[in-house]
């Protein structure tokens, strides 16, 4: 945890900015895979861990801004319990350290909350995304279990967007011990890396790496020869001389701060001569939207910014034509690089994404676009200091896509359809770092990771 003023301060400012009400914060419950005593790896509530610190499961948090106190619910663990888990702290000595007074058992909770609720007063709470915190606010507040995220509280949720989003000094530092994390994964991952080897076995002795340092994956690796599948989890395949593949993955630290980062790699020695030129139209893309990064542009311009170096490049290359500005206005570039170009990262790998992407990337005065390929971009409104972001742009042949797209003759002004088909398996690149706005630019978090074709030739040699 972090000091108890943390918790404290976090606490306070947020009651300070919703002015009444109470808040109620559900903290996760274990959740079984198979039967109830054989969990899943148990992973707390993003804003409960943000404002109370505690890590346990079965816990609930109050906050009574009118009568300022504070409340966490719990359960005190048994001699049945210690047997099995050996001796625990109470849950009174468990709040201390967040810096809360009161502690009582987890079934008054529901009392609580009737009470407030007869007595007229505003419930506060965030949207939930497990099926068991559902239910728990339809039997607090009689909301039906399938409107309970439609009546969340929308101040609450903008309160603690607009504090999760700017990172701390201390929170940095946890973030960079995640990228430490992700260091080692990727110098293993160029080690093992070589012709006749499985996707699996690289991504096995990732997550064993992770293990070995105590920590946990931010998300489940992405390491697939088949790059222009930008989510694949599979890890089935064997990689070959000639192929690349993207790696994209992530580390928590001790307090569960997330990395995330991507890196697309020869599985020989070298790149061929035609993923070199593409990868470095990626690599440019990176390049100058990162140096982009201050305080005051918006997010949605550095990623119009990327997609005109992608276009631009692509058309160099052959696989686009007419003018870049006006196949970037028409959408024509998405073909190539159909998602955003970063989102916002913190306790979340995708930071409060279960919050609602309108409020965390935009707002009233900057929407969302319906075009595809834009229409992705998960943050798009002004960067401010503390902000951290991924910086991600990639280059896919997605072979259902230019399908579709070439059978509807869609943007033959600026596709070279018989170039690309004859480019098709050749996969993706994508290329990620993870970015700190300071207060008068950007910061690259954590140590360098080899992204320049030299750089990774000369590992791989």
């Amino acid at each position: 945890m972090f000091d108890v003023q943390t918790y404290v301060e976090r606490r306070n400012r947020l009651k300070k900015k919703l002015g009444s009400g109470v808040v109620l914060l559900l903290g996760n419950e274990e959740s079984p895979m198979n039967y109830p005593d054989n969990p899943f790896h148990f992973r707390q509530d993003s804003s409960f861990l943000y404002f109370f610190g505690l890590d346990q499961p079965g816990l609930a948090g109050i906050i009574d801004i009118d009568q300022d106190r504070e409340t966490v619910f719990g359960y005190d663990f048994g001699v049945d319990d210690i047997v099995w888990m050996g001796p625990q702290p109470t849950l009174a000595n468990r709040t201390e350290g967040a810096g809360v007074e009161f502690a009582e058992p987890l079934e008054g909770l529901e009392k609580r909350i009737g009470e407030v609720i007869c007595r007229g007063r505003k419930v506060h709470y965030l949207p939930q995304y497990r099926g068991d915190n559902f239910g728990k606010i339809e039997k607090f507040t009689g909301i039906a279990y399938n409107y309970v995220n439609a009546y969340a509280s929308v101040p609450l949720i903008k309160a603690v967007v607009e504090q999760r989003l700017i990172k701390s000094e201390a929170e940095v530092v946890e973030i960079e011990k995640a990228l430490d994390i992700s260091y080692e994964m990727y110098q293993l991952v160029l080690k093992l890396a070589k012709p006749g080897i499985y996707e699996k076995e690289i991504a096995g002795a990732m997550e064993g790496l992770v293990l070995a340092r105590g920590s946990a994956i931010s998300f489940p690796i992405i390491l697939s020869i088949h790059g222009e599948v930008l989510h694949g989890h599979s890890h089935e395949n064997l990689m070959n001389e000639g192929d690349i593949f993207i790696c994209d993955s992530g580390a928590e630290s001790p307090l569960h701060y997330a990395s995330d980062i991507t890196r697309t790699f020869p599985v020989g020695e070298k790149f061929t001569e035609v993923q070199k030129d593409v990868y470095n139209v990626v690599l440019q893309a990176h390049d100058e939207a990162i140096t982009m990064m201050k305080p005051g542009i918006s997010f949605k311009e550095v990623h119009l910014h990327a997609a005109k170096v992608i276009a631009a490049g692509m058309k160099n290359l052959g696989f686009m034509k007419g003018n870049s500005d006006d196949a970037i206005a028409a959408g024509a570039h998405a073909l190539f690089f159909p998602h955003g170009l970063g989102h916002a990262m913190g306790l979340d790998v995708h930071d409060m994404e279960g919050l609602g992407e309108y409020y965390v990337g935009y707002n009233d005065k900057v929407k969302r676009s319906d075009q595809f390929g834009l229409a992705y971009l998960r943050f798009a409104k002004k960067l401010e200091p503390g902000h951290v972001m991924t910086i991600e742009p990639g280059i896919y042949f997605m072979p259902e896509l230019v399908q579709q797209w070439k059978s509807q003759d869609k943007h033959t002004d600026f596709i070279n359809y018989d170039k690309v088909e004859a480019a098709l398996g050749f996969g993706g690149i994508r290329i990620e770092d993870d970015v700190l706005v300071t207060e008068t630019g950007h910061k690259v978090l954590g140590e360098p990771i080899p992204k320049t074709v030299e750089e990774i030739e000369s590992i791989k040699n």
